[in-house]
């Protein structure tokens, strides 16, 4: 059992106790739940790191097989919320420097070439922000706040922890650092899928905001959506996407602006 209550497999704890022997420089953690169609493809662009594990929240499907077939390691740990199975993910993998990458996006050679390029340079960065290449729906994304997308994904282990339940940030002991090259990530194949991932996400983003302090006024679920249109579709030049810009802006709004403060109401 994790300091969590979270069950760890046996065949996993040892896995990760025998890497811990060789420290590798490098180890790429994949988070997963139910993702036997992206994560071979995920792992394949990963080839080039020194330990691959997949994290995985108790699939159903045939996401560990895979990443099995694959050559990575597999480590089972139930999902609790967003940041606490990052933070998990931390203890439980033994290397100098985390790459934390998700099964739907994929690292690219230049991108490979630029991570190590700067390990190999003596530093005080602490951890390094990646940008995002994001597909929404399959089209390239520019505005609406998806380009760059920093995300904050290389960290020296021992030296950084993840906060909030979703939408993580990073504290970390000592400087930041911003790469050029960007990871490519497949978003959202299509709007139904976006409606169930923000179903999923949307009670961990009103805690949020209760942790906050932020309590809904009776006005807040009519106002906030149209401020949270005009600063994706405006603000974040959303409107660079055309129709699909709009469809986007009008999408986020809904569920950043209406539906994560209405959850909030009494």
């Amino acid at each position: 059992m994790t300091q969590d209550g979270s069950r760890v497999t046996r065949h996993a704890c040892a896995r990760a106790a025998g890497a811990g022997v060789s420290h590798p420089r490098l180890a790429a953690i994949v988070l997963t739940k139910n993702e036997e169609r992206h994560i071979g493809p995920c792992l394949d662009s990963l080839a080039w790191v020194d330990r691959r594990v997949v994290f995985d929240s108790l699939s159903r499907d045939h996401t560990r097989d895979v990443a099995r077939e694959r050559g990575a390691e597999v480590i089972q740990h139930a999902f609790s919320d967003y940041g606490a199975q990052r933070n998990a993910a931390l203890d439980a993998v033994n290397a100098e420097w985390i790459f934390f990458v998700d099964a739907d996006e994929r690292a690219t050679p230049a991108l490979a070439g630029e991570i190590r390029a700067v390990l190999a340079e003596p530093g005080s960065i602490t951890g390094w922000n990646v940008p995002r290449d994001n597909y929404l729906f399959g089209k390239l994304t520019r505005g609406a706040g998806y380009w760059p997308d920093y995300q904050m994904r290389l960290l020296r282990r021992g030296q950084a922890q993840y906060e909030r339940l979703a939408s993580e940030i990073v504290v970390m002991d000592g400087a930041a650092g911003y790469l050029k090259h960007a990871l490519i990530h497949y978003n959202y194949d299509s709007v139904a899928q976006f409606h169930a991932k923000q179903r999923f996400r949307i009670d961990f983003e009103a805690a949020n905001l209760y942790r906050q302090g932020i309590h809904p006024k009776f006005h807040t679920p009519l106002v906030q959506p149209l401020r949270h249109f005009w600063w994706r579709f405006v603000t974040l030049k959303g409107y660079r996407d055309g129709l699909h810009g709009l469809r986007l802006s009008i999408l986020l709004s809904y569920y950043f602006g209406y539906r994560r403060i209405d959850r909030r109401r009494p």
